[in-house]
């Protein structure tokens, strides 16, 4: 499957690829080193473009945030020939200016996950990426421009804080993450946009705001409930955002994230196994020396 099938991958939730004009739709499984993808990918055309969309949990939200094969979804992406990644999520906000409803695409991540695998490298062959602006400056402000077009009150920039789940935060946590200049809140941001990063993929994110986490003194906590009723209200919003996106696309790439491991990997390949090489060949073969 080393054709190309799709140029844009979109990672949501199960349902997100049921969108008004897709044509010529098709399930495809693909097979990973790093085992099976969240579920089968969805490939169609929109707007003249090939997409591949993917559901994050799985259809019918079958995944823990933990539990999610990152390395594996990123891999088939990649597989496909996806160049970039629009990753939908639904996110709590920890500013009081970012209402319910609203969309953030932001601009920078913390990470609080903890036991998750974050990288494709080891077994032999160091890499080390840059990764100080998270998303791609190409695709993050025309996905902005997509999402205002459909309507859309959007924060242009933001940080998410990324925490392990399942159970969301606790008032102190809330609080401290306020205070450490976090705005939204979420559970499944990384190490999927490090793993694309590692890949070579554009990836921005847009999340739907659903509710004021539990900081918020005149809101109801958060309960999956809410979450749920908001992430549907917002969902038909996203829908419309990644079909204005396809027209805004760079027809060619030449941004930080087309060539991130140009200079990223440090481990003289005479060193590197060949079952890693062959594992790995979708992601390095710009850079494997010729006889390898």
């Amino acid at each position: 499957m080393g054709e190309r099938r799709a140029r844009l991958g979109v990672i949501g939730g199960s349902g997100l690829y049921q969108m008004e004009g897709l044509e010529e739709i098709e399930e495809v499984h693909v097979d990973t080193p790093f085992g099976a993808p969240s579920d089968a990918l969805v490939l169609g055309r929109l707007g003249g473009e090939r997409v591949a969309f993917l559901p994050r949990h799985g259809k019918g939200h079958r995944l823990l945030p933990s539990e999610i094969p990152n390395l594996a979804n990123i891999y088939a992406l990649k597989v496909l020939g996806v160049e970039m990644v629009i990753s939908v999520s639904a996110v709590g906000s920890l500013r009081e200016e970012i209402a319910p409803l609203h969309m953030v695409v932001p601009d920078q991540l913390i990470d609080r996950t903890h036991g998750r695998r974050g990288t494709f490298f080891g077994r032999g062959l160091v890499a080390h990426i840059a990764f100080g602006e998270p998303f791609c400056p190409v695709l993050r402000p025309a996905l902005v421009e997509a999402a205002r077009q459909a309507g859309a009150t959007v924060h242009p920039g933001g940080t998410y804080v990324v925490i392990e789940g399942p159970s969301f935060s606790t008032r102190a946590e809330s609080h401290l993450y306020r205070s450490w200049g976090a705005d939204i809140i979420g559970m499944t941001a990384l190490p999927e946009a490090r793993l694309a990063r590692e890949a070579e993929l554009c990836y921005a994110t847009l999340a739907v705001v659903t509710d004021y986490d539990v900081w918020h003194p005149h809101y109801e906590a958060v309960t999956v409930e809410l979450v749920l009723q908001n992430l549907q209200k917002g969902m038909e919003t996203a829908k419309r955002a990644i079909s204005n996106l396809i027209p805004l696309l760079p027809q060619r790439r030449t941004c930080p994230c087309a060539t991130a491991l140009k200079d990223a990997l440090v481990t003289s390949w005479a060193l590197v196994s060949p079952d890693l090489v062959q594992d790995l060949h979708p992601i390095l073969a710009p850079y494997i020396p010729e006889g390898r």
